[in-house]
């Protein structure tokens, strides 16, 4: 990495990985709290403030690099890192195509680029640290520590508090979409729905990131236990997280998977948790965040 200054890094090791092994063992399940355990770990070490007044942030203007997911995957890269890209390899090289299809240019182009993603997910490499890197900041987590969901609250994405610190807030709304989720946690939404066998008490907003996500979930028969269970389903995008194709109510409070939880992106005065979409769809069916 010698084309970062020295010091510019800050290096997160995740140690004793419960919930690493359970992340790669089933897919994408409670990622989201690795997600939020990155602020937390830096709160509990005095790097990090939510405050605003004299704000400390040990990550401002400095890259994150993380150790100990050797095996995740691109969505679960994604994920991670909150990324604001929807589409992932397998599903950008179909994109790329489609546009060739429909007369986008430049063909060549599109197409050099999907032959060079192929050409990586049939040989994948990983970068790896130089022995003799430094760091601004090394924060070591063990995640076996870590056993209960995690939550951003309101309204600060780098504000996060253990699911049992907020336990017993009335939610009104909840949202699983945005760029940070995948379809597996749509799939895992609907699971949850449908096994909790109910009409849900609060409003449920469902938006996949992208078309194709959408049209497989309908095949697999997702739709109809959004449907059943009486959740809203809106068009695949940005939808809630965007705050600029839909609204939650004024002044409501909600638990949402999207990217940030900043002052009136979701809805003029509204208090938003950022959390995963197993725990948005647990506590929608309950109405309150508890364990």
């Amino acid at each position: 990495m010698e084309w970062l200054a020295p010091l510019t890094i800050i290096l997160i090791t995740l140690q004793s990985c419960a919930l690493a092994d359970i992340i790669q063992n089933r897919g994408c399940d409670s990622l989201r709290d690795l997600v939020n355990v990155i602020p937390y770990a830096a709160i509990q070490q005095g790097l990090l403030t939510a405050e605003k007044q004299g704000k400390k942030n040990v990550y401002n203007g400095r890259v994150v690099e993380i150790q100990g997911l050797p095996n995740q995957t691109v969505e679960q890269a994604f994920e991670l890192s909150e990324a604001s890209v929807a589409e992932y390899l397998r599903s950008t090289i179909i994109m790329l195509r489609w546009m060739i299809v429909f007369g986008y240019e430049d063909a060549r182009t599109l197409e050099r680029r999907a032959r060079a993603m192929e050409e990586r997910l049939e040989n994948p490499s990983l970068m790896h640290d130089d022995a003799d890197a430094e760091y601004a900041e090394v924060i070591e987590i063990n995640m076996s520590a870590i056993t209960e969901p995690l939550l951003a609250y309101p309204n600060d994405p780098g504000g996060v508090k253990p699911l049992s610190k907020v336990q017993g807030a009335k939610i009104d709304e909840f949202f699983v979409g945005s760029c940070m989720t995948n379809i597996g946690h749509f799939r895992a939404a609907g699971k949850l729905l449908e096994s909790a066998d109910t009409a849900i008490p609060t409003r449920l907003w469902i938006a996949p990131p992208t078309k194709m996500d959408e049209a497989q979930l309908m095949e697999e028969g997702y739709y109809n236990i959004y449907a059943t269970s009486g959740a809203r389903t809106e068009m695949p995008g940005c939808s809630l997280c965007m705050g600029n194709q839909a609204r939650i109510a004024e002044a409501s409070t909600a638990v949402s998977t999207s990217t940030r939880n900043f002052p009136n992106r979701l809805g003029k005065g509204a208090d938003v948790y950022l959390a995963s979409a197993e725990l948005a769809s647990i506590a929608a069916t309950l109405g309150s965040c508890r364990q």
